[in-house]
């Protein structure tokens, strides 16, 4: 059985860290949300005939309640959303969800879903199709990226709802002094690595034993025009790996150089993306890569008075660095997509309420409110999302470029066999390390070994 590896808490990937001051300004909402949905339900419930779908949801700061409550009525009693909420930590979500599918329960009518997750759900055919004129719909002006990790087999299996990427995040006097302008001249991890090795700074990146670091692994291979898997539908036994190419060795290159030069700082092998931030705040930081929940995060802090408005005011951001000068990144991608349980009995009503609840307009108001960044490319021109956001159109050009992590219905055996055999970052050889992880995963897709 595939068993999705532990991730970030927010984000697709991300974390459930410092968000706060959204927080502070969403806690009013989603609580108002919630309540309204309480009350509205109560006090105004349709008629009995009205058909219910439950929608099951990842845990955020109650947007999703709140679109739930904003699509019923705007559903005029075609149909009634109700949320669960499923557990925190993605492989419990996972679990709970394919159990159930895997037992034909005809109350999963919507599921929030990580990318990781689509491809085995889909290949077990838990997922309702999606009626070629919503997915006209639900596809137009949407980023590059979301729609390719909304999909399974070259066909579109859930709907784009919200989507997370990594950004290049500096500091503007680091990059000065090194002779570099990211904002507007795309940089190389060579660069950021030379201009953190000459000041005698550390870079902000993600070594720990867990998704973080499959999120980068795969980041580089993408970026550097490979992939993790070549054959994405092949059974377990057939699966061919792209790790040992030239893409393979130059991404060992990278993490191998950034762990044997002590450029990621002393914890590296242990750090996820909130001790990267932490590191990136204090004097010896200079270049971090991370999604951009780090922002809301930054302001709370300055608001705490924990952290300067100067060093603030010296944050700059840019696209991922590239692996090969003049070719684009691919940055990480992450985020939720809808999907309609194969057993719903309201299928037809469930697609209408997805195609509500990811609406551009609703995107947008659900990155103002939960910090989650939209699918939808139009939803970025809301003057409320570019005050909120300054970076916002860093984030749409970047989930443009964007790759999914490998996406197979083994996904769990790969991700874990990565972080098995090129951990800690210090060991990794551009030599070996494409070998041994292609020989190790491959052995354990057959049987051959355990994870």
């Amino acid at each position: 059985m595939v068993r999705n590896a532990a991730r970030p808490r927010w984000g697709g990937r991300g974390a459930d860290d410092g968000r706060t001051d959204l927080r502070r300004r969403s806690r009013a909402i989603a609580g108002t949300a919630v309540l309204a949905l309480g009350v509205g339900l109560g006090a105004c419930a349709p008629a009995d005939d009205t058909p219910v779908l439950t929608w099951y949801t990842n845990p955020d700061a109650g947007g999703q309640a709140a679109l739930a409550q904003q699509c019923t009525d705007a559903a005029g009693g075609a149909y009634r959303i109700e949320v669960s909420v499923l557990p925190r930590e993605a492989s419990a979500q996972r679990e709970q969800l394919a159990r159930r599918l895997a037992a034909a329960d005809s109350s999963i009518d919507l599921m929030s879903l990580d990318p990781p997750f689509i491809p085995e759900l889909a290949n077990a055919g838990f997922l309702a199709p999606v009626p070629d004129d919503v997915a006209e719909q639900v596809s137009e002006g949407v980023a590059a990226g979301a729609l390719q990790g909304a999909s399974w087999g070259d066909e579109l299996v859930t709907v784009p709802f919200w989507a997370n990427t990594q950004l290049l995040w500096y500091k503007k006097s680091v990059a000065e002094t090194a002779g570099l302008d990211p904002a507007t001249t795309p940089v190389t991890w060579d660069q950021v690595m030379d201009a953190a090795r000459d000041q005698d700074l550390t870079l902000g990146v993600q070594g720990i034993k867990a998704e973080a670091y499959t999120v980068w692994i795969n980041a580089l291979i993408e970026s550097a025009g490979g992939h993790v898997v070549e054959t994405p539908e092949a059974p377990a036994d057939e699966v061919e790996l792209g790790l040992e190419s030239d893409a393979g060795r130059e991404a060992a290159r990278i993490i191998s150089e950034i762990g044997q030069d002590r450029l990621g700082g002393a914890g590296l092998p242990t750090q996820d993306e909130n001790a990267s931030l932490s590191q990136f705040q204090g004097d010896s930081g200079s270049f971090m890569v991370n999604w951009p929940f780090v922002w809301p995060a930054m302001q709370a802090a300055v608001e705490d008075g924990t952290l300067d408005q100067a060093f603030l005011d010296d944050v700059g951001w840019a696209v991922y660095p590239q692996v090969v000068e003049g070719t684009d990144a691919a940055p990480p991608y992450g985020g939720i997509n809808l999907g309609v349980g194969a057993y719903s009995e309201h299928v037809d009503e469930a697609y209408q309420a997805a195609a509500c609840i990811v609406a551009p307009e609703n995107q947008a108001a659900y990155f103002v409110s939960d910090g989650n960044p939209p699918a939808s490319t139009v939803a970025y021109d809301d003057p409320e999302v570019q005050d909120t956001f300054p970076m916002a159109d860093v984030i749409r050009q970047s989930l443009e470029q964007a790759a999914p992590r490998p996406q197979t219905p083994y996904y769990n055996e790969v991700s874990q066999g990565l972080q098995e055999t090129w951990h800690p970052p210090v060991s990794v050889d551009p030599d070996s390390t494409p070998q041994e992880s292609t020989d190790f995963i491959t052995a354990v897709l057959r049987g051959e070994r355990l994870l």
